[in-house]
């Protein structure tokens, strides 16, 4: 298929001067495809993998549609949800950027900033509403915003979405929203469930579809090595060794657990490397502070948690190395997305320790290829073995396969052993309990109920042997004389 420039697209000449300010050219194909039905105002379902453009697909066509017109207080005409404050922000500045030559008032939503400014920019009228979703509800909820103005809805990251638990809202605002509105739904990922909500929300779609349902871009080169039974400590001190060894220019390195982007992020710091973490847990100014700075190459290694593994857009990434394999393969797809974007080549690489296997080859089933395997590739007795285990944990306690121990008691030894163990091995200084305390929920209080005797293990709890009954409670009790009844009186 030939690839129009952005002039045969049908939009309006002022976009298409932003766009050429911008240095762009020739759209990628899910916008060369998306741009000129969103621009008549059809619904769009777009399904293409991470880094290929999504954003334009829809901001562009949006701004086009929006020339005319003018919104008015608390009453937005079109609204972008995006999954995370990170993703709506970039998309603020996607509008920023082509809509350079139009006076489009833009509002963004997110937690962590406060109420009283983002209800000043709602007073004012707002072209273009970007928000997550609970913010969202949160300022309709008070009465500061009015949905039945909007013209265009963007749902951005659906499969996402659905991770994060947000279907609810998402379909509370869709019933707030007015039924004739134009619809545009885009992700890399099309899970069954999203189906639902697209027979819901969209009518008569026309479906974009740039390559496989979670599928991974070509240009990345992926390497997998095998740890074993690998105790955390070894696993840091081989996440070192590939980053020696390859020619790394900035990297994102992913934990499952944001607890583990913080210890990560603590031994990288302490073995010299430039560092920054961010996570959930941190606050909306920390968060943005950490990513500008990796984006402007302050930062040079970024420990993060999944929260920067969708819809951020560092165009240079040069590797991605997951600490942890994700939990999910469609998350595998979102996270190695982050090098390798706009054609240009990547690396990821990814430890792998006997308990992940199974996530393993549905990660192969997605490559449709074998996996290229650094050092020492696991055997079919490994594969065995971690299907018992999987196996064991889902018998215990009925637990599903989806659940996880918590690291530090599932790999063997307590922890106070394996830090014991660590700062043997890894030459650091270990990481004390008090540390990993410190990123981990509290503990529950321990039980203030005293421990019982040994000489009374043999009988139940609460009772005593016949021969033990304590003297005062053999005594006879004696039980109080009822009152004596009163004479009724007649008054005649």
């Amino acid at each position: 298929m030939d690839i129009p420039s952005f002039t045969g697209l049908g939009l309006s000449s002022k976009v298409e001067d932003a766009v050429t300010a911008s240095g762009y050219t020739t759209p990628t194909p899910i916008q060369a495809q998306a741009i000129p039905v969103a621009v008549t105002g059809l619904d769009v379902l777009g399904i293409a993998q991470t880094g290929t453009g999504k954003t334009a697909s829809f901001t562009l066509p949006m701004i086009t549609r929006l020339e005319t017109g003018r919104a008015r207080a608390r009453m937005p005409r079109s609204l972008i949800l995006a999954p995370t404050r990170e993703l709506a922000a970039q998309v603020a500045q996607a509008f920023e950027k082509y809509g350079a030559n139009h006076r489009l008032n833009v509002a963004l939503l997110i937690g962590g900033v406060s109420f009283d400014e983002q209800e000043k920019k709602l007073d004012r009228g707002a072209d273009v509403l970007i928000a997550t979703p609970g913010r969202l509800l949160d300022h309709f909820q008070r009465g500061k915003l009015l949905l039945t103005g909007v013209e265009i809805l963007v749902i951005d990251e659906a499969d996402r979405m659905l991770d994060m638990g947000f279907i609810p809202d998402i379909e509370k605002i869709c019933s707030l929203l007015p039924p004739r509105r134009q619809t545009l739904f885009f992700s890399a990922t099309m899970p069954p469930e999203i189906q639902r909500l697209v027979d819901t929300f969209l009518k008569n779609p026309v479906k974009i579809e740039v390559a496989k349902p979670a599928t991974t871009a070509k240009t990345i080169e992926q390497t997998f090595c095998f740890c074993g039974e690998g105790e955390d400590w070894e696993k840091r001190e081989l996440l070192r060794e590939l980053i020696r060894a390859h020619n790394v220019k900035n990297a994102i390195i992913f934990c499952n657990r944001k607890r583990d982007v913080s210890i990560l992020f603590k031994s990288l710091t302490k073995h010299g490397f430039n560092a920054g973490a961010l996570h959930g847990d941190m606050d909306q100014t920390s968060r943005m502070d950490t990513l500008e700075k990796f984006r402007s190459g302050e930062i040079t290694f970024l420990a993060a948690s999944d929260v920067a593994a969708r819809g951020l857009d560092i165009p240079d990434v040069s590797h991605v190395f997951n600490f942890d394999v994700p939990w999910a393969s469609d998350d595998y797809v979102h996270r190695i997305g982050r090098t390798g974007r706009a054609g240009r080549e990547g690396c990821a690489a990814t430890l792998v320790t006997i308990d992940e296997l199974k996530i393993i080859k549905e990660i192969e089933g997605i490559n449709g290829e074998a996996l290229n395997w650094q050092g020492d590739a696991p055997t079919e007795q490994d594969f065995e073995e971690a299907g018992k285990k999987k196996r064991r944990r889902r018998g215990a306690k009925g637990q599903s396969d989806s659940s996880r121990p918590s690291r530090g008691t599932s790999r063997g030894g307590s922890n106070r052993s394996r830090q014991r163990r660590q700062s043997e091995n890894d030459n650091e200084q270990p990481i004390t309990v008090d540390d990993a305390e410190r990123h981990a929920k509290p503990a529950r209080a321990a039980s203030k109920r005293p421990k019982r005797n040994a000489a009374d293990a043999e009988f139940p709890s609460g009772g005593f042997s016949p021969d033990a009954i304590p003297a005062f409670l053999q005594r006879p009790v004696r039980r109080p004389k009822p009152p004596a009844k009163r004479a009724k009186v007649v008054n005649e």
